[in-house]
């Protein structure tokens, strides 16, 4: 139940909002730090637990660490999600057929 790791992770807006910023750009947490209403340290924490849910990896780059988005990290909470759109679509489906059979 990966999905749950992600959906806890986004469910808080500063995390939220950390993780959309580095959607548009790999930064160090100062720059992320900068751009938020929070503390470098507490950036650093969100970013911490945005990682143990898979959503962030960090790269070494020598005295820095640049945070981006893992490619796949959204992965099982898309799968889980798409449970219900899948569902969605085919009740959709039903009730176009039922209205343009009449």
């Amino acid at each position: 139940m990966t999905y749950t790791l992600a959906l806890t992770a986004l469910a808080d807006p500063t995390r939220r909002h950390i993780f959309e910023a580095l959607w548009d750009q790999p930064s160090t947490v100062t720059d992320l730090a900068k751009g938020q209403t929070v503390s470098r340290p507490a950036v650093s924490q969100h970013l911490k637990v945005l990682q143990a849910a898979q959503l962030v990896q960090v790269t070494p780059n020598g005295s820095h660490r640049i945070y981006s988005v893992r490619p796949d990290g959204l992965d099982p909470l898309r799968g889980y999600l798409d449970q219900f759109w899948g569902d969605a679509l085919n009740a959709y489906g039903a009730e176009v057929r039922r209205r343009t059979s009449n």
